[in-house]
């Protein structure tokens, strides 16, 4: 699958779109800092640019990936999102990453709601996980969010990991969750909705 070929996602804020060459310095940046401590990172510059040409090599491989979020009305990049399965992964995983400018914006969970759709709708996936550090709270905060939940006898990927198990599709499609979801991304993409206490993404 070429990178011309990638399916366009539309959302309420946000087009997904297959990664880009032009898209790769606000990768860079966020992968060679803090924010990817609980990705493998901080990387430094050689191991952000073989990961994020594995980002668009996986599209190949494996006929899904990562999309990179932009902005619907700017098109301003805010972090990727979509489905992931290197070598040694027990199971497709959906995952996520936001610069971190735009966290706290309810990017991750548009973003991450419209793929995980996709991938149940059109690719026929029956469920999917997510690898996340237990350390890291706010992506296990949003991977409860869309009903993910903590998976204490899959195989993990190195034995540090949570899986969190997201709803197969049957157990989501028109369940107070989904309808759940739905109201916060909307109430995110009011202009006068401002969220307060702890970020989350």
């Amino acid at each position: 699958m070429s990178i011309t070929s990638i399916p366009v996602l539309e959302t309420r804020r946000l087009v997904l779109r297959g990664p880009e060459p032009e898209d790769y310095p606000n990768f860079k940046a966020t992968f060679t800092s803090y924010r990817a401590r609980f990705m493998g990172g901080p990387l430094n510059t050689y191991e952000s640019w073989m990961l994020y040409a594995a980002e668009i090599g996986h599209w190949q491989i494996r006929g899904y990936g990562m999309w990179m979020i932009h902005d619907k009305t700017t098109d301003e990049t805010y972090g990727m999102a979509g489905g992931w399965k290197p070598a040694g992964w027990p199971e497709a995983e959906i995952a996520w990453v936001i610069w971190p400018d735009a966290a706290g914006k309810g990017y991750a969970l548009e973003a991450t709601h419209a793929a995980r759709a996709y991938f149940y709708g059109e690719l026929g996936w029956d469920g999917a996980v997510s690898y996340i550090d237990p350390k890291n709270l706010d992506s296990i905060r949003l991977a409860e969010r869309l009903g993910a939940k903590k998976d204490p006898n899959a195989p993990t990927i190195d034995g540090s990991d949570a899986v969190y198990r997201h709803p197969a599709p049957d157990q989501l499609a028109g369940t107070q969750l989904a309808h759940g979801i739905e109201m916060e991304i909307s109430h995110y993409a009011d202009p006068l909705f401002k969220p307060k206490g702890w970020a989350i993404d």
